[in-house]
């Protein structure tokens, strides 16, 4: 487990629903928790949080052994705006409370966004909050003029984005940075790296296996997402591996400094993309 910076625990590792109909939920998520995964992170913008509640609540699963994130958009963001947000998010999972609500952007009004949040975590509707995709100087920026640190910084990281420089600076302020797309969204330029591949082929492990150990070795935790009970299983299969330093410094050299999308969250770009992207 990992401890947050209020003393809140959360699992290393959880399942991500980020475009999944409320169907392929319904289907993925229950074999993602028999499995074990026992953090699960949705977002308004994803569509699904009632299917996610409706899972847990089929689940039988005692609900302080599960860790539930949700994110509010930044549309949404503002005092007033994300607290009615927060409700509506609480209805559709139809929970007593959120483990960990996050800000998905660094975007719009985040600080009158953030002040909600600081309430939401002072009245125990959200255990700890936190933020996502804040690049370093927007996460700084929100660590010294607001009163709660951020619990979390979630943000694409992977071994062609490694964010060394992120992960520095959240850590000595008491954030844990922790990995969306940690297998970098099955993008071929990593999956083929023969580096990757020697590794895996000697500890008898996938290629996937061994991004996901690498990480979790630098003290992040991840996010993972899949429809395929197998593959889900596999990705939680990393007790018996253990890189060693020769290992994780070949990978740490694979490092691109390029996100997915070819757009950091420092470039106007993205912003354009996203306000025509999801209008709603």
């Amino acid at each position: 487990m990992i401890t947050l910076n209020n003393g809140v625990k959360m699992p290393p590792l959880g399942m991500g629903v980020f475009r999944m109909t409320e169907d392929e939920v319904r289907s993925a998520l229950p074999a993602a928790l028999e499995a074990g995964y026992r953090l699960i992170d949705t977002a308004a913008l994803y569509g699904n949080e009632r299917a996610v509640g409706e899972v847990i609540a089929a689940s039988g699963i005692p609900r302080d052994e599960l860790f539930v994130t949700t994110k509010a958009w930044y549309r949404d963001f503002g005092y007033d705006a994300v607290m009615r947000a927060f409700e509506n998010s609480l209805g559709r999972l139809g929970l007593g409370h959120v483990d960990l609500y996050l800000l998905h952007q660094p975007f719009n009004d985040y600080y009158g966004a953030w002040r909600a949040l600081e309430n939401l975590y002072k009245q125990g509707a959200v255990h700890a909050i936190g933020v996502s995709n804040f690049p370093p100087e927007r996460y700084l920026d929100l660590v010294i003029h607001n009163q709660v640190v951020p619990a979390v910084n979630q943000c694409e990281v992977h071994p062609l984005y490694q964010r060394q420089d992120l992960l520095e600076i959240t850590k000595g302020h008491g954030t844990v940075l922790q990995a969306w797309a940690p297998l970098a969204q099955g993008r071929a330029e990593v999956h083929d790296e023969p580096v990757l591949h020697e590794i895996a082929q000697r500890h008898g492990k996938s290629v996937a296996q061994i991004m996901l150990r690498w990480l979790l070795q630098r003290g992040i935790p991840l996010v993972v997402k899949s429809t395929h009970a197998s593959r889900l299983r596999e990705n939680r299969d990393l007790c018996d591996i253990e890189l060693t330093d020769e290992e994780m410094s070949a990978v740490s050299a694979l490092d691109r400094h390029r996100p997915n999308a070819g757009m950091t969250h420092q470039d106007p770009r993205l912003l354009e993309y996203l306000h025509s992207k999801y209008r709603n």
